[in-house]
């Protein structure tokens, strides 16, 4: 069920009508709990019983933690190992679907070079969408709770908070700590959070349908699929457009997510800061999905590597390991791993610079310093997007061939620009903008999201293409 379609809007109204009548909160949740799974299960519903699962052993897992409060050895043992078995059991779970058929096809291979062959049907497994997020999202809270950093919550809660529909798929990764203290208060909504949510799902479809699937569609997948057809000048462009695509394409899911979860009375993280305005790496993972940014480092990076601690060398491994896990765990592919693998370098020359004595007189001025991040950002993209490391250097090849026939048009040009733009604009301005439309009147502002669903469906006539963190 995709959030930019009449399905999703009618769906969305009943739960919206359905929480609000009532007055129990246990009874909401529960109602939002199910509702969660029909949203789910509209995808597969064989893999509903997968989330129930991970949500149960998650809560099991923190209880037993919670309990063991023996401030001893054996106290501090026993919940050691209770928390590895946790995380273990979410890898192993989140390594079988998402990668047992990339590991296989590895082993094929090798296989393949001692004359067995294999069936490469048998090697395939169904990814359940949004496994890595709510896989995440479980092992954060196990974490925080073997931590002491969050208590053990109900079971009700903890299911909704890795079921809760708007961030199931494809986030904002929203911690317990953020979000199990709302679910246990009862919910308020005020015209503040009706208007703000409102703007950012009406925001998020027109980033969506017109920006996002609009560039998809006439210009960076055609160029993506068969590079070797086009010339320099259009390579150039759609990497361009990629990076447009790809940040319209995810902020619209967290803008509705965030605008979603507003209207049912909860209140999720930002997720994306205008990442292109970023002098450096460093801040651009500050400013780009800001949820998985925070969960690598403060889970990744500091708790389970050391962070900073132990030396100049031992950060800059931590650094790498950091972003090759990070890069796979976007998907069981080596461009992936070869993505992460570019951006853990580009942050590690970033530490050496910064360490050489006055940069040996070199201050680039700050446009130069946006410029040469945002690209390092689009040549990373251009193996994140590639089906293979093959397209991917057949794509960079092909941008140094001479230029031949441009076959962008004027409107992929200025979806490019437009989205660059839109880019830059600041939260601030959608803050004001919902501020001025808080003294419309409610039926004017609900009949004008419902014409805004009603022309991106009707423009989207072949169907809404899923988000692109759907299959992350």
């Amino acid at each position: 069920m995709l959030f930019p379609t009449l399905t999703f809007g009618l769906f969305f109204l009943v739960m919206f009508a359905a929480v609000w009548s009532l007055r129990s909160n246990d009874w909401r949740k529960l109602v939002l709990l199910v509702g969660s799974w029909v949203f789910y299960g509209a995808w597969d519903w064989r893999f509903v019983p997968l989330l129930i699962v991970s949500a149960v052993i998650n809560w099991g897992a923190a209880v037993l933690i919670a309990r063991s409060d023996d401030t001893g050895r054996s106290g501090a043992a026993r919940r050691k190992s209770l928390l590895i078995g946790a995380v273990a059991a979410n890898l192993l779970m989140l390594g079988f679907f998402k990668y047992f058929g990339f590991f296989a096809e590895q082993a094929g291979s090798l296989l393949a070079l001692s004359g067995i062959k294999q069936d490469p049907a048998l090697m395939q497994v169904i990814l359940p969408i949004g496994i890595s997020f709510f896989t995440f999202q479980g092992i954060s809270y196990v974490v925080d709770v073997a931590k002491g950093r969050v208590p053990a919550a109900r079971l009700l809660d903890i299911l909704l908070l890795m079921s809760f529909f708007p961030h199931l798929v494809a986030g904002p990764i929203v911690r317990a700590a953020d979000l199990v203290p709302q679910l246990q208060a009862v919910p308020k909504l005020n015209r503040g959070m009706v208007s703000m949510g409102l703007l950012l799902i009406v925001w998020g479809l027109f980033k969506k349908a017109v920006i996002a699937s609009e560039l998809a569609t006439q210009f960076v997948d055609p160029v993506f699929t068969a590079p070797q057809l086009y010339g320099s000048l259009d390579l150039i462009l759609a990497a361009y457009g990629y990076a447009v695509q790809i940040y319209c394409d995810f902020s619209a899911y967290s803008d509705m997510a965030i605008g979603l979860a507003a209207l049912l009375g909860y209140r999720f993280p930002r997720n994306f800061d205008r990442p292109y305005r970023a002098e450096s790496l460093q801040e651009f993972w500050r400013r780009w999905h800001i949820s998985l940014s925070r969960w690598l480092r403060d889970y990744l990076y500091i708790d389970a590597l050391g962070g900073n601690k132990g030396g100049r060398f031992r950060v800059y491994r931590n650094l790498m390991i950091t972003m090759l896990l990070g890069g796979l765990w976007h998907g069981a592919s080596w461009t992936f791993v070869i993505w992460g693998g570019l951006h853990g370098t580009a942050l590690v020359v970033e530490r050496l610079w910064a360490r050489m004595p006055a940069t040996a007189g070199i201050v680039l001025p700050r446009w130069a310093k946006i410029a040469l991040t945002f690209h390092v950002v689009v040549l990373g993209w251009i193996f994140f997007r590639a089906a293979s490391f093959g397209d991917a250097l057949a794509y960079l090849g092909g941008i140094f061939a001479p230029i031949g026939t441009v076959t962008a048009t004027p409107l992929v040009v200025l979806l490019i620009a437009g989205g660059l733009a839109i880019h830059a604009l600041p939260w601030d301005g959608l803050t004001r903008a919902a501020q001025r439309i808080r003294t419309v009147p409610a039926p004017l502002v609900a009949a004008g999201l419902a014409v805004a669903m009603l022309v991106v469906d009707a423009m989207r006539y072949e169907g809404v293409a899923p988000f692109i963190y759907f299959r992350f």
